[in-house]
């Protein structure tokens, strides 16, 4: 169990209560939870989420050595029932979602054919790989600055070639470090970019709302939250695609790109 709150009295009044009721250890500061390592650093005010044992470990589940020849259509079909794309993408995705949101653009258009994978989405899959492999140590750093929370928003219209549905994508930050990202597909299929921008401003000023009223249970009341793309809790606020952090989640961007977004949402190696 994970206990957090902002008053170590309640915390230890409510452990206390827990112990008398059921056969438990405290053992003290969470080091590690879900696979995660997390890393503290008093002196310099910070606290890191790592995946590096994780990513190591299924780099060395897929062997990343083996050469695969050119496969014809039947030979493909024979070869992909071997090979372990849908396991290599749910593996992906727990890596994902817990600490490397740079990834979640590659990882959500390779999980859209996990049931009839094709050759390109093994490539694809172990290009990923392959990047975790050149970033197995990048984790999420928390600072203990000022806990500001703002949100990024980005939408691609049309973007699945099968359904024509737009693809939502969006980032929070606390204080400089993303706490919460994700990719959907909208449930409609919109006439116009208007369109989509109102469907995912509702949705991804939601979950602002939602993360509001969660830091404010934990003390952490907000002013005023910021929304980049209005009610009394959002601010809409337009700002250009350069500036986006949520632009790497939309779409293929350049290695310049890719390592500003990251370093702009905490993720330090």
């Amino acid at each position: 169990m994970l206990i957090a709150g902002s008053s170590i009295e309640e915390i230890n009044n409510l452990k206390e209560k827990l112990s008398k009721q059921f056969a438990m250890k405290d053992l003290g500061a969470t080091k590690q939870i879900l696979g995660m390592k997390i890393i503290r650093d008093k002196a310099n005010g910070t606290l890191k989420l790592s995946q590096a044992e994780y990513v190591k470990k299924i780099l060395s589940k897929f062997n990343m050595n083996e050469a695969k020849p050119s496969l014809k259509t039947k030979e493909e079909r024979n070869h992909m029932s071997k090979v372990p794309c849908a396991s290599v993408i749910g593996s992906l995705m727990y890596a994902m979602v817990c600490t490397r949101p740079d990834i979640t653009h590659v990882v959500g258009v390779v999980s859209r054919n996990m049931s009839r994978p094709g050759k390109q989405h093994w490539e694809a899959s172990k290009w990923i790989l392959r990047y975790l492999r050149g970033s197995t140590d990048t984790c999420l750093c928390f600072l203990g600055a000022s806990l500001k929370l703002q949100g990024y928003v980005d939408v691609d219209l049309a973007s699945d070639i099968d359904s024509r549905k737009s693809t939502t994508r969006f980032v929070f930050t606390l204080g400089g470090t993303t706490i919460s990202w994700a990719l959907n597909l909208q449930k409609i299929v919109a006439l116009s970019t208007i369109e989509i921008e109102y469907v995912a401003a509702t949705k991804v000023g939601n979950e602002m709302i939602w993360l509001d009223s969660f830091l404010d249970e934990l003390g952490k009341k907000q002013e005023l939250g910021i929304l980049h793309s209005d009610n009394k809790l959002v601010i809409l606020k337009k700002i250009s695609g350069s500036k986006n952090l949520a632009d790497m989640l939309t779409k293929g961007v350049t290695t310049e790109k890719l390592k500003l977004c990251v370093a702009s949402i905490g993720l330090l190696a």
